[in-house]
């Protein structure tokens, strides 16, 4: 069954997003970009309010940034975007390593789907890499959040970089091999509405359950409302036989 994960960059929003039904809670930095890493302290202080409550992840910036170092917290999953990382084979090695090394918290490879614009390996090169770890995550992002059109000033959303039905094989050819993976990308209402077919892991969402855009501030009843119309939809489309 598909489940709400909810990137917060505080205690306080954990709270919230804890008390809304947040399946996962996901520590990050929206000021520092699509995967912006939160600082250590603030990671450590979210993990300790969360208590096993419910497994929790961090967001932990570019992998060319260098910051690569795992912080001591307690996390269930860490991931990393690849942003700069198109022409380079190096982060497969690298990534791949790492997922045989750490066990906990897990390596979620992420894909952004418009890996063009942000110089980022194209998302079945990513998928490609999770399928040789059967167990492993894939999270399929976008890079750029900011309004790409002066007329409509709409910010883009992950269906606008992939066609629905492409989603849709993607998640059933992780289910086939056993990777579990996550959406992301400016979802709305409207988006997770559409792509309840394809039946995710988790819809990730930050800017949806937030008192305007995804820099303002995490509300328990938006939480709870997506929550349950994810919980909805997922009744509605159920696993092919």
């Amino acid at each position: 069954m598909t489940q709400l994960l909810v990137s917060v960059r505080s205690v306080a929003e954990a709270r919230q997003a804890l008390a809304g039904g947040a399946a996962l809670i996901d520590v990050k930095e929206p000021a520092h970009g699509s995967l912006g890493r939160a600082d250590d302290e603030v990671i450590r202080a979210v993990v300790t309010e969360v208590a096993g409550r419910c497994p929790v992840s961090a967001a932990l910036g570019e992998w060319e940034d260098g910051r690569n170092q795992i912080p001591e917290a307690g996390l269930t999953y860490v991931k990393w975007g690849l942003a700069g990382c198109g022409r380079s084979s190096s982060w497969q090695r690298d990534l791949a390593a790492m997922l045989e090394l750490h066990r906990s918290p897990r390596v979620v490879l992420a894909a952004y789907a418009d890996w063009e614009c942000a110089q980022a390996p194209p998302v079945e090169e990513v998928f490609a890499l999770a399928r040789r770890f059967p167990g492993s995550v894939l999270l399929v992002d976008t890079h750029c959040k900011e309004a790409n059109n002066v007329v409509r000033k709409k910010r883009p959303t992950l269906l606008d970089w992939l066609p629905l039905a492409w989603i849709e094989d993607l998640c059933g050819w992780c289910r086939e091999v056993q990777v579990k993976i996550a959406l992301a990308g400016s979802l709305g209402f409207d988006e997770i509405d559409a792509l309840g077919v394809a039946r995710p892991d988790w819809f990730a969402v930050r800017g949806a359950v937030c008192d305007g855009n995804r820099n303002g501030t995490i509300e328990s009843a938006k939480v709870y409302e997506l929550a349950k119309r994810i919980a909805k939809s997922s009744h509605s489309h159920p696993p092919r036989t």
